[in-house]
């Protein structure tokens, strides 16, 4: 066994560690759900870096970079963006719709302002697409595991689902938290001292495609570039994971901070990732697959004890944005769809034991959609993108615009989603005019919500 297998082993085996030990204390689903309610900055922070920073924003950017140059930037930079408006507009508002009427998910939203009929919907559609992204994590889990061990991708899968499983069904939030601050400290501090090792050995940033100065376009480059704000942004506004986090904040002051704090540390990391891809370019030319990128440059240009490190930080990447996924996962599956339509008067208890329940069901089943899935940035791209076109309308407009209902509701989610798809399939994905099928889907959905609100108002 190498040394970096060795010390990948005890670190799942220390995240496991501390989900099962804090999750002794959980008993409630409002523990599971929201931890209470008592999130400060720090806490909120953590967790947040840890969503955040997953498996597109390492493995997968990481991989744009060596195929694009700069311009994957926009990647994790978009994600930056959206977090500044989640932390100052927002989440603050959610935070107190949610603390005044108990919510516990983003679907106790949906129904309190536009009715059962959109909560169901957004549920089955959310399912769909959650799944995409966690097969997303575990594919970048999987692809360390290959290049570090030799692992065929299907037992790379099995393994890194197994951990996230484990520590995340004992507790919820709670435990997810709690081991997200070790995941975020090993992420900062082990890419924070391997970026500047890597591009010592790759020969200093002029040595970085210099026969290529498109590479260091930063709008623009091969397919990355400003097109990622179209779906990223957005979703990091609206994903019902993240909003749920911001409901187990304990006041605006911490929404603010914890999340803005987290805003400011995406922007700046989102050149990390493009700057790794451009240095693995230079120093390993022909990879057959360009998201073997991080994983290589971590085993084979880094001392073995740093290489460890960095390995580290991108494992805890990506089982922190797994269990992200799990979260959303779970709670919507217990609270949206199984306390709200199947058992309605289901003891608190019982709602706890199917949230967990949930977990394993959705975990076995990002597990199985990973082994087939071919890679990461495209399972992430199409949950991005549904989320964004589902949710950013209804859910916004829902805070600012006080007639909308459940009419522009449904309108602006059917809308969305069948202009999205007819543009994916009619352009191949490529879109028209220069507007992407996201692009084109937010546009549709927001049309036709004001268009409804607009006939209503009159007609009343």
């Amino acid at each position: 066994m190498s040394l970096q297998l060795g010390l990948l082993l005890a670190y799942c085996v220390l995240q496991v560690g501390i989900g099962l030990w804090i999750g002794r204390g959980v008993r409630t689903s409002a523990d599971f759900f929201v931890a209470g309610r008592g999130l400060g900055p720090g806490l909120l922070f953590a967790t947040f870096v840890a969503a955040n920073i997953g498996a597109g924003s390492t493995v997968g950017a990481t991989g744009l970079g060596y195929r694009d140059g700069l311009a994957a930037w926009w990647w994790v930079g978009s994600a930056g963006l959206g977090s500044l408006v989640l932390a100052f507009t927002v989440g603050p508002r959610m935070r107190r719709v949610a603390t005044e009427r108990g919510f516990h998910t983003l679907g106790d939203y949906l129904e309190h302002r536009y009715g059962h009929e959109v909560r169901g919907t957004v549920a089955v559609l959310l399912w769909i697409g959650t799944l995409a992204i966690l097969s997303g994590q575990l594919i970048a889990l999987a692809w360390v595991l290959n290049v570090v061990a030799g692992l065929p991708k299907w037992l790379g899968c099995l393994a890194g689902g197994s951990v996230v499983i484990l520590y995340f069904t004992a507790g919820g939030l709670v435990t997810s938290v709690w081991v997200n601050v070790v995941q975020a400290t090993v992420k900062v501090v082990g890419f924070g001292i391997a970026l500047p090792v890597v591009l010592f050995r790759a020969g200093g940033l002029a040595a970085l495609a210099p026969s290529d100065p498109g590479r260091w376009s930063f709008w623009q480059g091969g397919d990355s570039g400003l097109l990622y704000l179209a779906f990223l942004g957005p979703a990091f506004v609206v994903s019902p994971g993240l909003l749920q986090k911001v409901y187990g904040a304990r006041d605006d002051r911490a929404v603010r901070l914890g999340v803005g704090g987290n805003a400011l540390l995406l922007l700046a990391f989102a050149f990390v990732p493009p700057l790794l891809g451009m240095a693995a370019r230079t120093l390993h030319p022909s990879l057959a697959n360009q998201e073997l990128a991080l994983p290589t440059l971590f085993l084979h240009d880094l001392p073995p004890l740093l290489g460890a490190l960095g390995l580290a930080a991108v494992v805890s990447a990506e089982i922190s944005a797994a269990d992200a996924i799990l979260f959303m996962l779970s709670t919507s599956l217990s609270q949206d769809l199984y306390r709200r339509f199947l058992n309605p008067e289901a003891t608190d208890r019982r709602v706890l034991q199917v949230a967990r329940a949930a977990a394993l069901l959705g975990g076995a089943s990002g597990i199985a959609l990973a082994i087939v899935s071919p890679s990461v940035i495209g399972v992430l791209s199409f949950f991005y993108t549904v989320l964004s076109v589902c949710l950013f309308v209804p859910v916004v407009a829902g805070l600012y615009v006080r007639r909308a209902g459940t009419p522009e509701a449904a309108a602006a989610i059917a809308a969305g989603v069948a202009v999205l798809v007819a543009a994916q399939l009619g352009t191949g994905g490529h879109g028209l005019a220069g507007l992407t099928p996201a692009f084109l889907g937010l546009a549709a959905s927001a049309v036709s919500f004001g268009t409804v609100w607009w006939f209503r108002g009159r007609s009343s």
